[in-house]
């Protein structure tokens, strides 16, 4: 059957725009041996019809947004609320975000999800579309910026409390933990019982590799009620899958929220820059918020249109993954990883349903990481001290490609071992493992992890 086209026209160039079932690209090359900032943007080799189309949804992804109305009307619509206005300013280079800007203030990449208290077996849209309620008057996401004659929401100030440690050798480490105190904001106080959650964008690495896992290979690692007794349980996070109308395996971001790489472009296209699509329909504005539900609209139809946000989608999807650097003792490295059972968690090896075996080192499931990591954000079933595993493709890469490494879910730690001894709940007998090691076993780990 012929794939159905349409044409956009875009600066003065065409683009075919074809729909989202588009020719399975070369599998076999979905690695990089790229060790530049700019490994994260390299793409699978495709036919000149799918390469016009990737460079659609790269230029939709990197290009700012502009307000509307807007001689731009392929891109305005930006706001009324927004906290960045092109992709790229929470992925810098497609790498994982930045928690401070050079001036010391929260970068906008860390952004603020909010929610009040709910019964987890409330049946209402909310709870069964977003799976959890937001802050009545400022919506899921603090913004941080507005558009014309709208107000931003607020601001973040961010400070620090010292935990000093020790390894069993006796060397002294630090570690930073973050305090957040919302200020400057425009529509009143928040409701007082509200959660404040700091997340910060992940690594844009082998998208489409995960959503070709098959579902039963992720959920043999569930183990809810810690059958086999290692400590370890890990639990799938079945969401809300707006495209489909239909609960799906949550894969992405840090609580599993998202199923598809669709799923979770059209949700920051909306929470973050303020887009509407056809999975977010609306403005982010809450009731409260006047100015903003009067802002100017777009020219009919949403902002972001099926078309583009497939563009999007098929960009992120063909992109390549970093290969192994495998350097020093990386064999060695890799024995110590297992012996202290990280790989329980960071599972090393998936087989893609079309046959390609890939090496995220996680299990995309949620854990218990401890009240010190805890952020308090419940969404479906990922409850406020459970995180999915963050893979660890490319870690060693990261601070190359963003400039600045801040590893967990609110960038707190500034280095892989900082990262590690943060670990808690479940992981708690491998961080006290990891602190266990000599110095010469401690490098050869992290070696490892900068490697895979």
């Amino acid at each position: 059957m012929p794939r159905v086209t349409t044409t956009l026209t875009l600066t003065g160039f065409l683009f075919a725009a074809c729909s989202s079932d588009r020719a399975t690209q070369d599998t076999t090359a979905i690695y990089t041996q790229d060790k530049s900032k700019h490994v994260f943007t390299k793409a699978v080799k495709l036919s000149h019809e799918d390469e016009d189309y990737r460079i659609l949804g790269k230029s939709f992804f990197k290009i700012p947004w502009v307000e509307a109305p807007s001689a731009t009307t392929a891109r305005d619509g930006l706001g009324p609320l927004f906290s960045a206005n092109t992709c790229i300013h929470c992925h810098p280079h497609n790498g994982a975000g930045i928690a401070l800007d050079k001036d010391g203030n929260i970068h906008r990449s860390l952004v603020m999800r909010l929610s009040i208290p709910s019964e987890k077996k409330l049946n209402n849209d909310l709870m069964l579309r977003n799976g959890f309620i937001p802050e009545p008057t400022y919506g899921g996401q603090l913004s941080f910026n507005g558009v014309s004659d709208v107000k931003y929401e607020g601001s973040v100030a961010l400070s620090y409390v010292e935990r000093k440690g020790a390894f069993e050798d006796g060397e002294t480490y630090t570690l930073h933990e973050p305090h957040y105190e919302l200020k400057n904001l425009q529509y009143g106080a928040i409701q007082q019982d509200a959660n404040v959650a700091p997340h910060i964008a992940l690594a844009l690495i082998g998208l489409g590799a995960i959503e070709d896992i098959a579902v039963e290979e992720i959920l043999k690692n569930e183990d809810i009620d810690d059958k086999d007794k290692d400590g370890i349980s890990g639990k799938a996070n079945w969401v809300y899958n707006p495209e489909t109308n239909t609960t799906a395996l949550g894969r992405f971001t840090w609580k599993a929220a998202s199923a598809t790489v669709k799923h979770q472009s059209a949700n920051a296209a909306h929470n973050d820059m303020g887009l509407s699509n056809p999975l977010y329909p609306s403005d982010n504005c809450t009731d409260k918020q006047e100015e903003c539900l009067k802002a100017p609209k777009g020219r009919g139809g949403f902002d972001l249109p099926m078309e583009r946000l497939d563009a999007i989608t098929y960009y992120l999807k063909t992109l390549k993954i970093p290969a192994q650097r495998r350097i020093g003792g990386f064999e060695k490295g890799q024995e110590l990883f297992d012996e202290l059972g990280c790989v329980k968690c960071h599972v090393d090896s998936f087989t893609t349903e079309k046959g390609v075996e890939i090496h995220p080192y996680s299990d995309f499931l949620l854990h218990d990481m401890g009240e010190r990591l805890g952020d308090g954000h419940t969404i479906f079933k990922a409850e406020a001290n459970e995180f999915r595993t963050p893979p660890l493709w490319g870690i060693g890469l990261y601070e190359k490609v963003s400039g600045e490494l801040n590893l967990l879910h609110d960038g707190r730690a500034k280095s892989i071992s900082e990262a590690i001894l943060w670990h808690g709940g479940e992981a708690q007998a491998q961080k006290e493992a990891f602190r266990q090691l000599d110095k010469k076993q401690r490098e050869t780990l992290l070696e490892f992890l900068k490697g895979i």
